[in-house]
């Protein structure tokens, strides 16, 4: 039996950065959303866990067991009792080191899929979802939540509002690690992040993205200029941007416009869950 799920992308339709911590962590308010789109993940029955990754981002990926894919669904067996082992192959549709949820969204989907193979009812993924990763909750529920906390202290909110905006995707296609963006940040508290109001929020980490990764500035300004564009921003700590249109046909035509005068640019034309 052979079982499929999507790394659905993660979008930080905004993203406020409190205060670091004493442990060297950073206290985040986020409101999370998620694209229809995303990494594919396919699972079967095994001795033991194995990893093959295919798909246009593959090169460079580890398939052993650093891979958070692994990693996650180790972690769940070892709560589990389980002793089977699953056979996965990743098809990796979205870049690397981008803001978009990567390694947490495929650990996520992982971690569903085996909970289905394994037919557990004793033990769920969220059960070890947030030690493999601070986004890893929230990509398990792939639902629109508010993070708190290190972003895994979660709150459900209604986002029927949210489900079938049309979204772009963009990314220069220049790595933006997580770690440097957060130490660039100047450590000052903009305020809280005020959820009916999110479209006024912020992200927080934009800013010093943008001082390590000028690229994300050109990306921004190229969203921003597309006709029928509500809302342009960066997601998570980069380098992918996000716009959200209108309508459907305002997207296809940005991301048409987009691609013609940034051919090495990296686009996905998709929806908000």
């Amino acid at each position: 039996m052979l079982l499929t799920d999507t790394a659905f992308a993660k979008i930080n339709l905004a993203l406020h950065v409190r205060k670091r911590r004493p442990d060297g962590y950073h206290e985040l308010e986020t409101l999370f959303a998620f694209a229809e789109d995303g990494d594919v993940l396919s699972i079967a029955a095994a001795d033991t866990l194995s990893l093959v990754i295919t798909g246009p981002f593959a090169h460079g990926l580890s398939s052993g067991p650093d891979n958070l894919v692994l990693k996650a669904v180790a972690a769940l067996a070892a709560r589990a009792g389980i002793r089977a082992g699953a056979a996965f192959t990743l098809d990796k549709r979205l870049p690397i080191a981008s803001g978009i949820g990567g390694g947490s969204a495929d650990a996520a989907a992982a971690l569903r899929l085996a909970a289905r193979l394994w037919a557990l009812d004793h033990v769920r993924p969220m059960d070890v979802a947030a030690d493999i990763g601070a986004d890893v909750p929230a990509c398990v529920l792939s639902q629109t939540c508010v993070g708190m906390g290190l972003g895994d202290r979660l709150e459900q909110i209604d986002g029927n509002e949210l489900g079938g905006l049309p979204l772009l995707l963009v990314n220069p296609m220049r790595p933006c690690p997580t770690g440097p963006v957060f130490q660039a940040w100047d450590g000052m508290d903009r305020g809280p992040l005020e959820i009916a109001h999110w479209m006024a929020a912020r992200n927080d980490l934009q800013l010093p993205a943008m001082r390590l990764v000028p690229e994300i500035g050109a990306v921004l300004e190229s969203l921003s200029n597309q006709p029928g564009n509500r809302l342009t921003r960066m997601s998570g700590s980069g380098a992918t941007c996000f716009s959200l249109f209108e309508t459907g046909p305002a997207r296809d035509a940005a991301a048409a416009a987009i691609a013609g005068a940034h051919p090495n640019w990296w686009m996905l034309a998709t929806r908000l869950r």
